[in-house]
This record gives C-alpha cells, sequence and structure tokens, in this order.
C-alpha cells in the first residue's frame, strides 16, 4: 500500500512540478525576484501538502533563532530530493548553487534561471569555483543569501563526504555567516528507489558560524561536524523513543 502511495505522489510530483513550472516561466519575468521566491514557496508548499496527505510524511523546522537577518550562506545535508523542495519553505529567500547542465531542461531550467541562481559546470576545478565567488558575492550584495549542498551531490543517508570549498571559500572573502542545516529527510525519502516512508522529517538549523579570516577548510570542518553530529543525534532519539 505504502508503494502504491508512493507512486500516485510521484506521479503528481513530476505533473505538478512540469506544469508550475510552465505557468512560472510565462508568469515570473513579470514580477520582482521577491514575488518570484513567493511563487515557488507556494509551490513547494503545495508539494509537502500532498505527501503528508498520501505518504504519511510530514516536517517540523528547529533553530529557526539562528537564522541571521543579514544575507548568509545556507549549508544544507544533502541526502535527498526532499531538501531540494523544503529549502524555500525554511529562511529568506535563497539563490542556489547547481549544476549548469540543469539550466538546458525545458521551463525547469529557464525557471531556474529567473531564480537567479548560480550554475557552476562539473569537473571546471578552480573555474567553477572561483565561479561560485564572483557570482555569490554579487547575489549577496543584492540582499539575497545563497543555499550550497556542499557535499556536492546527494549522499545515502547516514553517509557523508568531503565538502567542496567554493561556499566556505565565498564566505571567509565576503566575511558572511555560514548556516549548518542538518535533517534526516534520507531516511524516509530516499536518494533512490520510489517508495516515501511515512514518518516525520526533523530539521534542525544549527549556530551561524563565523567565518571572517578563517580557512575555509577550517568553516567546512566545524560545520561538517555540526551537521553530522546532529543528524545522529537525531538518528538516536527516535530510535529510543521507538524502543521504550
Amino acid at each position: 500500500m505504502q508503494l502504491l502511495r508512493s507512486l500516485i505522489f510521484t506521479t503528481f510530483l513530476f505533473a505538478w512540478t512540469l506544469g508550475y513550472a510552465m505557468f512560472f516561466v510565462l508568469v515570473g519575468g513579470f514580477f520582482p525576484h521577491p514575488k518570484r521566491f513567493a511563487l515557488i514557496e507556494w509551490y513547494a508548499a503545495r508539494i509537502f501538502d500532498v505527501l503528508r496527505v498520501t505518504c504519511g510524511l510530514s516536517y517540523s523546522v528547529e533553530g529557526c533563532e539562528n537564522i541571521p537577518p543579514e544575507p548568509h550562506i545556507a549549508y544544507w545535508k544533502h541526502s535527498s530530493a526532499w531538501e531540494t523542495f523544503g529549502q524555500f519553505l525554511v529562511g529568506p529567500a535563497k539563490v542556489i548553487v547547481l549544476k549548469h547542465e540543469l539550466l538546458y531542461i525545458p521551463f525547469f531550467g529557464w525557471g531556474l534561471q529567473l531564480l537567479r541562481s548560480i550554475a557552476v559546470r562539473r569537473g571546471a576545478g578552480a573555474s567553477a569555483v572561483n565561479q561560485v565567488v564572483q557570482q555569490g558575492r554579487d547575489r549577496l550584495t543584492e540582499g539575497l543569501s545563497i543555499l550550497i549542498f556542499p557535499e556536492g551531490t546527494r549522499v545515502a543517508a547516514g553517509e557523508t563526504r568531503p565538502y567542496g570549498v567554493s561556499g566556505a571559500l565565498l564566505a571567509s572573502r565576503v566575511g558572511c555567516k555560514v548556516v549548518p542545516i542538518a535533517h534526516d529527510a534520507g531516511y524516509y525519502w530516499p536518494r533512490r528507489g520510489l517508495l516515501k516512508k511515512p514518518g516525520h522529517i526533523r530539521v534542525i538549523i544549527g549556530p551561524p558560524i563565523e567565518t571572517a579570516d578563517r580557512e575555509p577548510r577550517d568553516i567546512n570542518d566545524e560545520a561538517q561536524a555540526w551537521i553530522e553530529n546532529t543528524i545522529r543525534l537525531i538518528r538516536e532519539q527516535k530510535l529510543s523513543r521507538t524502543s521504550s
């Protein structure tokens, strides 16, 4: 039954995304940036409404008081497709650092361009890092925060990989804060497979990390340690409640 519910949700997700992307591309260009992000927030909220009804999967956010008022860089754990949508509903409007190839997808990619996304080419090495730093500085100056999946790609729940340097380098040069964000979505909406498990996703926003005059590696080490330790704590607490 859960597999059937997951299939229904996935069918809705693709149809809704395609239809809304077409609508967004057609009308989004006529609106200022704040309104564009508001339209995307509404799109993401409807996805989670249907996810809750069909698959029994809900979420909550803790630590909103840790979000600084000024533009910052949000480091999100990337273990699922869930956070791709969830990040629109947590904190201020954020531009996304993503693969350049995504911009070529009809309507979907065009919509990402309207959201001022920072697109980098995989395998570009130092050039890709420079693109993030240069474009990121511009976005922060405009008053926009930035979303980075520092692991660079989705990793299986319970795993991690080295963080890319671009976000931390940008933060250290500009002096903006890095906000680490942990969640356990990968245990309910795995990076591969159709099945969406029922349950409750916890999103926890960590204390902002000061970056001025710090080495990018130190910034990444601090962010990664907090994120991974917090995810372990989330899982331990849930397992403890289940066994008691």
